[in-house]
């Protein structure tokens, strides 16, 4: 009988990445770069969304109370009107102006300005609502203007 013999070979190396598992460090490098980018777009779109929400509920304020200023009067007399004030963080100004020729027996009417201002950060916003108003009867006894 034979002795077996014992082969002192170092083992060979299997070439590629054939039989090999995972990713490489550039790969993972690579691969977190572009999550970290995305998780940064997508936070920035958030932020954005809930900071124009808060812009939309503060100028659906300021609409609001140049609605209740509009509805405030139903006339004005022959001088008009001319006021501003405050309401919270908004300052608002109310100015009419004759509008158009008069006729006899025909009321005069006003052209209403109503201006709505806030601050916004740095920037001063505002938005106008205009419409027209007549000019109030004098009252019995009163003279006319």
């Amino acid at each position: 009988m034979r002795a077996p013999t014992i082969s002192r070979r170092a083992p060979q190396r299997q070439s590629g990445r054939v039989g090999q598992g995972g990713f490489s460090l550039l790969e993972l490098l690579v691969a977190f770069t572009i999550m970290a980018m995305s998780l940064g777009l997508i936070y920035k779109a958030m932020g954005g969304s809930a900071r124009n929400a808060g812009d939309i509920t503060t100028r659906q304020q300021a609409v609001m109370l140049a609605d209740a200023l509009l509805q405030s009067r139903d006339s004005v007399n022959s001088q008009g009107w001319q006021e501003n004030g405050t309401h919270g963080r908004f300052a608002w100004q109310a100015s009419t102006e004759p509008w158009g020729q008069v006729s006899p027996g025909v009321l005069p009417l006003h052209h209403l300005n109503i201006v709505v201002s806030w601050a916004d950060g740095t920037a001063t916003r505002q938005i106008t609502a205009q419409t027209l108003l007549p000019q109030r009867k004098p009252a019995p006894g009163e003279p006319a203007q």
